[in-house]
């Protein structure tokens, strides 16, 4: 698991993230603005409150946190299959 060391607030509901195995990049959260729990970040002031947790995920207080996983997979521009093979499913035949 990777985890993220440095944040930093971009225009839009974007981030500037990097990571502890060197990866920066860039990755935007607009997608998610207004639904469920992140209804919260329609107030920007609560988007900018962003910090990093314990464990090296994104937090905003003790309401939202996303974990370093998929925000590494977002800056990579990578599905989970293409960096954890074993999550393919197997094929089977009868």
């Amino acid at each position: 698991m990777v985890k993220i060391t440095n944040v930093n607030l971009l225009e839009n509901y974007k981030l500037e993230v990097a990571f502890d195995d060197g990866v920066c990049g860039e990755v935007d959260l607009s997608d998610y603005v207004g639904k469920g729990v992140f209804a919260l970040w329609l107030d920007p002031h609560f988007f900018e409150q962003v910090r990093i947790g314990s464990v090296g995920e994104l937090v905003w207080g003790d309401k939202i946190d996303l974990c370093p996983d998929s925000i590494y997979l977002k800056v990579i521009g990578k599905n989970p299959e293409e960096v954890f093979p074993a999550l393919h499913p197997e094929s089977m035949y009868a």
